[in-house]
């Protein structure tokens, strides 16, 4: 009876050590999970604050207005007929233009351009489109991508001509390109720089943008031949952002049409795409 009292003794006391054991074995992984739980609260916490800092950010930063290259970059400024940007676009640039197109030399000239990657107007005249063989070459012109501005049909000063003699010139013109190319010329050109006030108002009835140009020289003898044309149209005094370089279909000129474009590249100078020039009404 002793023995078996002893035990009894002894079991109660293994029954209530592995109790006591297994109590803190409960309880340690029940604080070790609160733990983590903090733990995880506290990240989430930090998360949270990062995300709300970008988010306000990013509604402080100003948003930068994008430039849609389907609208004008550019107008003509009517006082010294430089090309003006509007916006972001670009300053440094040259407004490229051949006058009495297409006689003999225009269709090789915009050959050039195109291999240089320049933009251009072409102003034609009435009398080298007259047959279907001088037509067919003005729509080659057009289809490699270039301009066609208005010159009057046969060339003349238009101070010296009637209102209905001005009203021919333009307008007719006008016509016989549409019939060539499918649409009328955008800007308008006046012989010898001569825009009167009959001649501006029939250009904006018919949605002509008005010309004239910052500098040209290759009608002056001392500047026809490739080299002097070449440098005085690179290094003139005129050249600025924006500058309207007049050049004319001249042998002359076709030959230093190269050195010119890659001159004024060279100087930081860009050519000015015309479809990006504003022809809306100021």
């Amino acid at each position: 009876m002793r023995i078996a009292g002893l035990y009894i003794c002894v079991f109660f006391v293994i029954i209530l050590t592995a109790c006591t054991d297994f109590s803190a074995v409960e309880g340690k992984p029940s604080e070790m999970k609160k733990e983590e739980e903090n733990k995880f609260a506290d990240r989430s916490n930090v998360q949270e604050s990062k995300s709300e800092k970008k988010q306000a950010d990013a509604a402080e930063k100003p948003k930068e207005k994008a430039v849609s290259l389907s609208e004008p970059q550019y107008r003509i400024n009517a006082n010294n007929w430089t090309i003006e940007p509007i916006n972001q676009a670009s300053s440094k640039v040259v407004l490229l233009t051949i006058d009495d197109a297409p006689d003999k030399n225009a269709l090789e000239m915009a050959r050039i351009l195109k291999k240089l990657s320049s933009p251009a107007i072409f102003f034609v005249n009435g009398h080298f489109i007259d047959t279907p063989e001088e037509a067919k070459v003005l729509k080659e012109i057009y289809e490699l991508g270039f301009a066609i501005g208005n010159h009057t049909y046969g060339h003349p000063n238009l101070e010296n001509l009637s209102e209905e003699q001005q009203y021919k010139e333009i307008v007719s013109l006008n016509d016989r390109v549409e019939e060539i190319i499918g649409e009328r010329p955008k800007f308008f050109r006046a012989p010898f720089g001569s825009i009167t006030d009959y001649s501006r108002k029939i250009a904006e009835e018919e949605n002509m943008v008005l010309m004239n140009w910052t500098y040209g020289y290759d009608w002056e003898k001392e500047y026809q031949s490739k080299e002097a044309l070449a440098d005085i149209m690179v290094n003139s005094p005129y050249l600025v952002k924006g500058a309207n370089l007049l050049m004319h279909d001249r042998e002359w000129t076709k030959e230093a049409l190269e050195d010119i474009v890659k001159g004024l590249k060279n100087k930081g100078f860009t050519p000015v795409d015309p479809a990006l020039i504003s022809t809306e009404k100021e």
